[in-house]
């Protein structure tokens, strides 16, 4: 077979056997071709690398300055395309069964201060076209903030959850996994606003194409419903009119907040983690240093002794 077969019959097991989220197969994708083409220039391919080719690589992507988290990823690709390829008969050893990677530099996730949450939500209401549009902004910030979710599981919400008012929102992450995040009352109060409005839209569009849409924030696009990209956008601008420097809120920083706000006001870890639907409770323990950071910054900002020997 050729590499890029390889790629392809890789990545559909991944999709049916471990439920691989579609971001994870394109980043996999994205990889594993720049792989195959490194392979093709030296003339060895899959099937001939061998791990001093795989090193080589390696060494080739640090030299293009390329992040440290990107080139674990980029191992974490190559490793499990080999093991696949080794299961299936394709090849007789794993060339990086062995090959240790750089590791991932452990970065304190960005936040935000309550305050600073409130002003986007106030800017939500505000911004807008119509009022259809302020609605839907509302309840995409609402919901964000109050479940913690990631932007993918946000945007592409079916309808049917959101249905008969309820306390609790059954979301489906990474690898198919479901969990259950509950509501807050500003949450609830934006999401039936916007489903009457969302309703009373979708009689009209369906009157006109003949089908209904199944997700609570739908759009024209081929996905069917809104994209990352597009509430990436719609943030940086909330962010602008709510007096925030931009760079400081993505997406994921609400997500952040939504943690660490929880982590201050003692919630627990195992609970936090359940919310954030993280499958192992290392990934969600880095909002514990978070919260020791702000402590520290919070003793050294007011403590009489502190402000002292300044």
């Amino acid at each position: 077979m050729s590499d890029y077969r390889w790629i392809s019959t890789f990545l559909d097991a991944q999709a049916a056997e471990m439920g691989a989220a579609r971001n994870t197969q394109e980043a996999y994708a994205r990889d594993l071709r720049d792989f195959a083409d490194w392979c093709a220039g030296r003339g060895c391919g899959f099937q001939g690398a061998t791990r001093a080719d795989v090193e080589a690589w390696l060494i080739d992507c640090e030299a293009q300055g390329l992040a440290q988290s990107t080139r674990a990823r980029r191992l974490s690709a190559v490793k499990q395309l080999f093991r696949f390829a080794f299961e299936e008969g394709w090849r007789d050893d794993n060339p990086a069964i062995q090959i240790k990677g750089p590791g991932r530099a452990k970065r304190l996730p960005k936040t935000l201060e309550v305050i600073e949450v409130d002003r986007l939500l106030e800017a939500a209401r505000k911004t807008g076209r119509t009022p259809a549009d302020k609605l839907r902004n509302t309840c995409l910030m609402e919901l964000l903030y109050a479940t913690g979710m990631r932007v993918t599981e946000l945007v592409s919400l079916p309808v049917a959850a959101a249905r008969g008012d309820p306390d609790m929102l059954l979301i489906r992450g990474k690898g198919g996994k479901e969990r259950m995040v509950p509501l807050s009352p500003g949450a609830r109060t934006a999401l039936t606003a916007w489903l009457k409005q969302r309703d009373a839209m979708d009689e009209k569009s369906a009157a006109k194409t003949g089908k209904h849409s199944t997700f609570l924030f739908p759009s024209r696009g081929k996905a069917g419903h809104l994209t990352r990209h597009w509430f990436y956008t719609l943030i940086k601008d909330l962010a602008v009119s709510g007096g925030i420097a931009p760079d400081r809120v993505t997406p994921h920083t609400l997500r952040h907040a939504f943690a660490t706000h929880l982590l201050a006001n003692g919630a627990d870890l195992r609970a936090i983690q359940t919310l954030l639907g993280h499958a192992d409770i290392a990934t969600t323990e880095i909002y514990t240093h978070v919260l020791d950071e702000r402590l520290s910054e919070l003793v050294h900002s007011h403590h009489p002794l502190a402000k002292a020997r300044k």
